[in-house]
């Protein structure tokens, strides 16, 4: 059994990976809209996929943009973040989404798949798709470039400052 707790086991992200990332996602997205590979919109997931999303939407040179909030964490008081039951606090515009055809839904991260289960039942013709995905919420997802285990904890750049660790063993 390891000593180490679950954010301990981290993937760390830079500005420079999660864009090679981003692109990478494009790329495998391009063409395959509905609309003769195109696609109509890309809606962001506040706040994780605005990054992603704005990546995307630049290389497949989609104008139409719009953003999908959705809070299913809150601060434990000190404790580790904790899960609640996920609800729409921010719709896209209902003209644009209809059903969700010919449109992208872009987050950075799937994880337990409950953000994309709530907007997929809103949205099921959507074309769903992240930068990172954990097993667990990989079924919910469309298309993803690279999938971490569950237990291994996704530093993004806008979580991190730069600062001093230690090494991983011993001090010098």
């Amino acid at each position: 059994m390891s000593d180490r707790l679950p954010h301990e086991k981290g993937f760390h992200v830079s500005w420079d990976q999660l864009h090679r990332d981003s692109r990478a996602l494009a790329w495998r997205l391009d063409g395959q809209g509905p609309d003769n590979g195109d696609w109509k919109a890309v809606v962001a997931i506040t706040r994780g996929g605005m990054a992603p999303a704005m990546i995307v939407s630049r290389e497949l040179d989609i104008r139409t943009v719009d953003t999908i909030s959705v809070k299913s964490y809150h601060s434990g008081g000190g404790k580790a973040d904790q899960r609640r039951e996920a609800q729409v606090i921010k719709s896209p515009d209902a003209e644009l989404m209809g059903n969700g055809e010919g449109i992208l839904v872009i987050d950075d991260l799937v994880d337990s798949g409950k953000t994309l289960e709530l907007v997929r039942q809103i949205y099921p013709k959507a074309h769903f798709a992240t930068v990172y995905a954990k097993p667990q919420g990989r079924p919910m997802v469309d298309t993803y470039i690279t999938e971490v285990s569950q237990d291994t904890w996704i530093f993004f750049p806008w979580d991190m400052a730069l600062q001093y660790v230690e090494p991983y063993r011993g001090k010098d």
